[in-house]
């Protein structure tokens, strides 16, 4: 059964906390475990969030009446993520996943004072006894689709929408610049910074000024479909974000960037209901399902579709590294070096662009 609290801007207070389950002295002694989740945007963005809550209703679907889960969307990054982490611990669920960069301090924070219940962060990397830590190397999608802008682009030219720069953000622009620069070693990334996860006019501006700048291809780090739809309207290729969305744009959708959480979801479950969860940090990638592409345009020439190809290939054996080196900083500065890949660490923690990036 799925606890819905709201499905607008997020508040506070008895009427939101009265939709929460509740766990008292009348709970049954095999009562569902109560697992909650806290997004950052709408459950109906289509993009980041509506990928996390299809790992809700997957888990509800594959769990069916041994959970019971509830959410808070639309969460402002900063104090109120703590209030509604708060919210959900006091409301008895026993396992709470947080699900932007910006909940990472608030979610340790609520954590010391919940000890006996376990937390999971995403996209961060702070740990706790009962903080674990889970992420996707949304990079290596993001090297695939720099691949077919190096093909794509006849102006050689992309205009990337980002929302903030976090190391998420910031990984994901250097690894689409350095795929299409190994195609075209001229090729240009200009970035322009919405500063919203989910703004539609926002992004839609965005993508708008980008291509009057001179790019013909656009791609995003923004999680609705107007900037796929800026695209559509001017004639020009773009790509998806965390979904498919072929349906908004249907022309100018080359492919997108799928995340998928919902095997690690009911996998966490089942190992606080079983008692073995643990503390961990989980990224997982291509290979391991968390990311994919999402069906390729036919518009899509043979040699660009060959190279993705290959490049995922290439990064399910382990054969390809989009960060490997020598890689420069904008200052010139070695931040990998010649023949090594960067480390988890050095991208978790990622606050420079690589050589040729606009930002």
């Amino acid at each position: 059964m799925t606890s819905i609290i709201t499905r607008r801007r997020l508040t506070f207070g008895a009427a939101a906390a009265s939709t929460l389950p509740l766990v008292g002295r009348g709970a049954q002694a095999q009562a569902p475990l109560g697992v909650g989740f806290v997004y950052v945007g709408p459950i109906g963005d289509h993009g980041y969030t509506w990928t996390h809550d299809q790992g809700r209703l997957a888990a509800e679907k594959h769990h069916g009446a041994k959970i019971k889960t509830s959410f808070l969307e639309n969460v402002a990054e900063g104090p109120d993520a703590a209030r509604a982490i708060r919210q959900l611990a006091q409301a008895g669920n026993q396992l709470i996943f947080t699900t932007s960069f910006g909940f990472m301090n608030p979610t340790i924070q609520v954590a010391k004072q919940f000890p006996k219940i376990k937390f999971e962060h995403a996209t961060g990397y702070m740990r706790a006894e009962n903080v674990a830590t889970y992420n996707a190397r949304f990079y290596e999608g993001r090297a695939v689709i720099g691949t077919i802008a190096g093909h794509m682009s006849k102006a050689g030219q992309a205009g990337y929408v980002a929302s903030f720069p976090i190391p998420e953000v910031v990984m994901g622009i250097n690894a689409f610049h350095l795929a299409a620069r190994k195609v075209n070693p001229n090729f240009k990334t200009k970035v322009v910074w919405a500063s919203t996860w989910y703004d539609p006019a926002k992004e839609a501006d965005a993508a708008k000024a980008l291509i009057d700048q001179g790019a013909d291809i656009i791609t995003q780090h923004t999680d609705s479909a107007a900037p796929l739809q800026a695209a559509e309207q001017r004639g020009i290729f773009a790509f998806g974000q965390a979904s498919d969305m072929r349906a908004f744009a249907p022309k100018a959708h080359l492919t997108a960037i799928v995340d998928d959480w919902s095997g690690y979801y009911i996998r966490r479950i089942q190992e606080v209901m079983d008692g073995t969860w643990k503390s961990t940090d989980t990224w997982g990638g291509i290979k391991d399902g968390f990311v994919r592409l999402a069906p390729f345009n036919e518009a899509m020439t043979p040699a660009a579709r060959a190279a993705a190809e290959e490049v995922q290939k290439g990064i399910v054996a382990g054969t390809l590294h989009p960060f490997t080196g020598e890689l420069k900083d904008q200052k010139g500065e070695v931040r990998v070096k010649a023949g090594e890949t960067a480390s988890n660490e050095i991208l978790s923690k990622m606050d420079w662009f690589v050589d040729g990036v606009q930002a």
